[in-house]
């Protein structure tokens, strides 16, 4: 029970007393939620000062207006559960969200918060459909780190929503994690409910609550000794009248015996306090030593310093740091200057009547010996509560040193020390600068790419660097961006490289990264420029792991250089070098993320997944956010090209859900969207959404091709423009989609590296398809002869002789082109790719020889079926239909009992309906786990069922012919 909770005789609660103008804010913010406007309210105040009460009076107040409320909330005596706090709320009220067990299960796997958070905020959109919401979650300052995330994070996604979210928590000092959850909602808007001390008139109608009596002047007297806090009242007077010392005179007052103001054994108040319930149960949280040294301070009677409780009770003082911080947290003591004292009066006396009598007596002594006697040495300063004082210099090498022991294995606790180490080290310590550049990597690989970029960025624009530091942060800053933005991370290379007498190792590292950065970006031509530098840098410093990042650089040229095998000879140097160095792929990105993507690129689909798929492993394993939120990009990229669109989608789904939430990510800052999200998550979202006929999601799509349009990379330039030519594409407007290629089409003309698509070699069918209906056959020809001469410097690789005679084909409208294509595409696994090939080739077939064209046209049918390619599954039936030729519809699974499910839904939906866990389906499909919860949501809404008992018994009819 929560130390709000207020209850008078009998078990009745008693009505907030003094808190009318703070229930009335409260009360606005219904009205609004009543008319569908959401929002945040913050009721914050200490121990004891009616939150969780004022949380009831509008709990209470939402249901009268008919408004479904959610009532969550942490409890300090319950055993730690990931996202307890909020499912508990969500799942176990009057009318709990559906499918508990899901989400529970979830909550409760380590690495899976991302795709979780996704279901909490279809399952709230859901029902904020269906009316206003209340979400009430009190404690905060106990939620697990879950919790909090869940919290901020789903609250910001659903804003536009008729959400209103409602959270207590404790004032004062909290843990860093709550205050970080507190200052992202102050930001986003919350409305702040500070609930202060009550007035003499609150503590009397209080007090006439509790006795059942009009209190006379010296009742008020011991109730006033609360200090305004409404449950020390109630608890006061409860025991009070519990003891039979209150009586109710013929007058209706309730009044104390005459002699009770003298019974105290050590009379320094008016009235002895007992033992409140509210204190033993904060005692009994403690550890021995917390207990111990609360105990030992009440006994003392007055504000002590750590020195003096140190010498009281034989320890040295650094001994009772933990100990001091568990008494802060549990809001027992407070600081004040280099004491520290009860949070109030009462807090002590009640703390010190547990004592027994000869204890209390022997404590008080002591203090009073140690008083006179000389100070204590250490009485003068101690240090700060919860750890080092400012500027120790042992607690920082101690800190720094654990941080890189665990860096490792364990990057979240390894931040964590390196901040607190930031936070003791002097402001003008020679090695601050080295600090803060141990912590940016750390706060990247646990998610927290704002916090990292806004540290690195102020220690820059503070100025009086020298050149080494400098250099150590832009490098830091260069890595982080690689992902977010790639010109800006190239700017931060170029910069830390020109740095005057820097260390050779140091310069060679970002000249090695700026040419990674140019090559990502698509500059190719400028990498190629800085290369050579780079390499004597590195060489003459001895630099293997620029040398290993240089690798993946040649890597990149030679691909766009349209040399394929010497791209991944250099891929296999790269990933050897970076193996005798210790380097772990998984960890290594972006430079490994490139050999995904080339694999993928070559065809290679399986191993291409495997590589991925691996590296998902490690980084969940070893909690390094940024790694799996890139290496998920890349895996939907390659879902894609292996036709499995549903997949895809769900990845996509995924990954957008894992940059969203990303801690410390403030509005206007990359991170949530970067240029690496831009050239693989939004290229596959438009691609899937025109296959699938997804119209909302292209719509979408177009916003995020015309923002790109504008980047600076040249990459993620020409991939917003052909993002956007396919979209004008497929809405029948060729014209504005050859407009939109100009710069492609010119970088073909002149053969500069480039890839045609410029994302996929296998889209150069698609841009002569496009160039054609546009009336633009040079255009055309353009792209079939780049993909012709792509072929014929590879020929190993049979994706490039398939998307070659393709292009040609369509070009010179030759059936025997397009029917090589069709017998080379039988080599790769590009499905889609394929039932292109075969579309055009029965397409061409149809207008001479119809019985010919129709086996073509049903292999493509069959393709794009099991890729669930909707779009294009419309398009052949139409071709077939011309031909005379009616064919049933189908799903991608080819069962006649599920025409709504594709093939992966179905495998999902049969497993789950066998009583398996998302998770365990996850691992026996070897999918990840928020692709099998996108598949079961879209099931259960296309077979509009919702809980698993429905899907199971629809899945023993149906299966069971029945």
């Amino acid at each position: 029970m929560s130390d709000d909770d207020k209850e008078v005789g009998g078990g009745v609660r008693a009505p907030a007393r003094g808190r009318e103008a703070e229930l009335a804010l409260i009360e606005e913010r219904l009205d609004a939620l009543a008319r569908r406007e959401g929002g945040i309210v913050r009721v914050e105040g200490p121990a004891g000062s009616g939150k969780t009460m004022v949380l009831a009076e509008a709990a209470a107040s939402a249901k009268r207006r008919g408004i479904r409320v959610f009532h969550g909330g942490a409890d300090p005596d319950a055993p730690s559960v990931p996202l307890a706090p909020l499912l508990e709320g969500l799942l176990c009220g009057e009318e709990p969200l559906p499918d508990a067990a899901r989400l529970r299960d979830l909550a409760t796997v380590p690495g899976q918060r991302f795709w979780l958070l996704q279901e909490l905020v279809d399952r709230l959109r859901e029902a904020a459909r269906g009316g206003p919401l209340l979400i009430v979650l009190d404690d905060l300052q106990w939620c697990d780190d879950l919790t909090l995330l869940a919290f901020h994070t789903v609250a910001a996604r659903l804003a536009p929503h008729a959400i209103l979210w409602l959270v207590a928590v404790r004032g004062g000092r909290v843990p860093p994690g709550v205050r970080t959850t507190l200052d992202r909602i102050r930001l986003a808007g919350a409305h702040e409910v500070v609930l202060g001390p009550l007035g003499d008139r609150a503590v009397a109608r209080i007090a006439q609550d509790v006795l059942g009596a009009v209190p006379d002047p010296d009742v008020l007297r011991v109730a006033r000794r609360a200090d305004g806090v409404p449950h020390l009242v109630v608890e006061l007077l409860g025991g009070l009248r519990d003891e039979g010392v209150v009586t109710v005179d013929d007058n209706g007052t309730a009044r104390l015996p005459t002699d009770s103001f003298h019974d105290h054994p050590f009379p320094l108040h008016p009235f002895p306090v007992r033992p409140l319930p509210s204190v033993v149960r904060r005692l009994d949280l403690l550890s021995d030593a917390a207990r111990e040294l609360v105990e030992t301070a009440a006994a003392v009677g007055r504000p002590v310093t750590m020195g003096f409780l140190a010498e009281l009770l034989g320890r040295p003082s650094a001994a009772l740091i933990t100990a001091v911080r568990e008494a802060l947290d549990a809001d027992l003591l407070r600081e004040r200057g280099d004491h520290l004292e009860f949070r109030h009066e009462v807090i002590r006396e009640a703390v010190e009547a547990g004592l027994p009598l000869p204890v209390r007596r022997t404590l008080r002594g002591q203090a009073e010996a140690l008083l006179e006697s000389a100070a204590p040495p250490d009485t003068t300063r101690t240090p700060p509560v919860g750890g080092a004082e400012s500027g120790d210099r042992g607690a920082v090498d101690r800190l720094r040193t654990a941080a890189a022991e665990l860096a490792p294995t364990a990057p979240g606790p390894a931040a964590d020390l390196s901040v607190r180490a930031l936070e003791l080290i002097a402001a003008d310590a020679p090695d601050r600068p080295t600090v803060i550049a141990e912590t940016i990597p750390l706060l990247w690989r646990t998610g927290q790419t704002a916090r990292a970029r806004r540290l690195g960025a102020s220690a820059l624009s503070a100025g009086g660097l020298r050149p080494e530091d400098e250099g150590r942060i832009r490098l830091c800053l260069a890595r982080l961006s690689s992902e977010s933005d790639f010109a800006g991370a190239v700017r931060l290379a170029r910069d830390g490289a020109a740095l005057p007498g820097i260390p050779a190792a140091l310069r060679a590292q970002l000249l090695a990264l700026l040419c990674l950065n140019l090559s990502m970006a698509g500059d190719n031509e400028a990498a190629e420029q800085v290369v050579a530098e780079a390499e004597e840098a590195a060489e003459a410093a001895g630099d293997r792991a620029a040398g290993a990042t240089l690798r993946v650089v040649d890597s990149i040229v030679s691909f766009h250089r349209m040399d394929w095998s010497e791209a991944f000879r250099q891929a296999d140097r790269a990933g050897a070098l970076a193996a005798e160095l210790g380097i772990a792929p998984s960890a290594w990105v972006p430079e490994a993320l490139w050999r995904g993507f080339l694999l993928n690129a070559a065809g290679r689909f399986e191993e291409a997944l495997a590589v991925v798929d691996a590296a998902l492993r490690d980084t969940r394993n070893l909690g390094h956010a940024a790694a799996t939120r890139m290496w998920r990009m890349i895996r939907a990229r390659i879902l894609l090209d292996a036709g499995r669109l549903t997949d895809a989608r769900a990845e996509t789904e995924a990954a957008s859900a894992m940059t969203e939430g990303t801690p410390g990510a403030t509005a206007g800052e990359p991170g949530g969207r970067g240029n690496l999200a831009d050239v693989t998550l939004s290229y596959a979202r438009t691609r899937v959404a025109l296959h699938t006929n997804d119209q909302e999601a292209a719509r979408s799509c177009a916003v995020d091709a015309r923002r790109m349009r504008g980047d600076s990379a040249p990459l993620v330039r020409n991939t917003g423009s052909w993002m956007l030519a396919l979209l004008a594409d497929s809405e029948g407007r060729p014209d504005s989609a050859m407009a939109a290629l100009d710069d492609i089409v010119a970088a073909l003309a002149e053969e500069r590296p480039s890839l045609v698509g410029p994302v996929d070699p296998a889209d150069a069918p698609a841009l002569v398809r496009m160039a054609l209906r546009a009336g633009a056959p040079e255009r055309a020809a353009l792209a079939a002869g780049a993909a012709e001469r792509r072929a014929a410097r590879n020929p190993a690789v049979p994706i490039l002789a398939a998307t070659a005679a393709h292009a040609r084909g369509l070009l010179d409208n030759d059936l025997g082109r397009l029917l090589d294509a069709v017998r080379l595409y039988e080599e790769c696994p590009r499905p889609i790719a394929r039932a292109s090939a075969l579309e055009d080739a029965g397409r061409k077939l149809a207008a001479t020889r119809i019985s010919e064209a129709v086996p073509y046209l049903d292999r493509a049918l069959t393709l794009y079926t099991r890729a669930g390619a909707e779009r294009d599954v419309a398009r052949v039936r139409r071709r077939l239909r011309a031909a005379g030729v009616r064919r049933r519809p189908a799903s991608a699974g080819y069962v006649k009992e599920w025409p709504e499910l594709t093939a992966s839904e179905l495998r999902v939906a049969r497993l789950v309906a066998q009583g398996l866990t998302n998770l365990q389906v996850a691992e026996r499909l070897s999918l990840s786990a928020h692709t099998v919860s996108s598949h079961l949501r879209r099931a259960f809404t296309k077979l509009d069922i919702t809980s698993r008992t429905e899907l199971a018994r629809l899945v023993g009819a149906r299966d069971s012919g029945e």
